[in-house]
């Protein structure tokens, strides 16, 4: 669906971000318009889920709601623009 706003964008995956947290605590992700990168970060990610049920689907959501949060940052879009037809 945003093949073209996509295209040549790398997605990484890093262990810790680097430098100072954000303004929400340890950044989960960098999306990098300029460099045409976004960076995941795992640690964070696994570690400071607050999950109601810890099993692997609540695991796959999280993370993959981390994908879509990060990607509408890089594309200065709200993330339930990302997938409408996904949520009908």
């Amino acid at each position: 669906m945003w093949s073209e706003e996509l295209e040549n964008v790398s997605f990484e995956i890093g262990g810790m971000p680097l430098g100072e947290p954000g303004p929400t605590g340890v950044r989960r992700w960098d999306a990098l318009r300029d460099q045409r990168r976004i960076i995941l970060y795992r640690v964070p990610i696994e570690r400071l889920a607050r999950l109601h049920v810890n099993d692997q689907l609540h695991r796959q959501m999280h993370i993959e709601s981390c994908v879509f949060r990060a990607t509408a940052e890089y594309l200065e879009r709200d993330p339930w623009d990302l997938g409408p037809e996904r949520f009908r």
